[in-house]
């Protein structure tokens, strides 16, 4: 496991909060989805609640998170929400 899977991780804790949720919740999320492949993943067990910020930051600079001047303060939201189907403009 390397840190580009925190990126979708990210990207999916939020699409299941319906597009957006805080820094606490989108790790909690993590957890509760992923607490075993934390748990085996070695030394990302110890470092992947800083590098999902970091994942969150390629995913803004990707233009899939909304810049951080348009979202609350501490609040991840999506710019774009996708499904198995399709994906639009939140």
């Amino acid at each position: 496991m390397n840190k580009i899977i925190l990126e979708k991780w990210v990207e999916e804790a939020l699409v299941e909060n319906n597009g957006a949720a805080s820094v606490l919740e989108v790790a909690k999320i993590i957890w509760n989805n992923h607490e075993e492949d934390l748990k085996a993943s070695g030394n990302l067990f110890y470092t992947w609640q800083y590098n999902y910020r970091w994942a969150a930051t390629n995913l803004r600079n990707k233009g899939i998170l909304k810049p951080a001047n348009e979202s609350p303060n501490g609040i991840w939201e999506l710019n774009i929400i996708k499904s198995d189907n399709f994906e639009y403009l939140k």
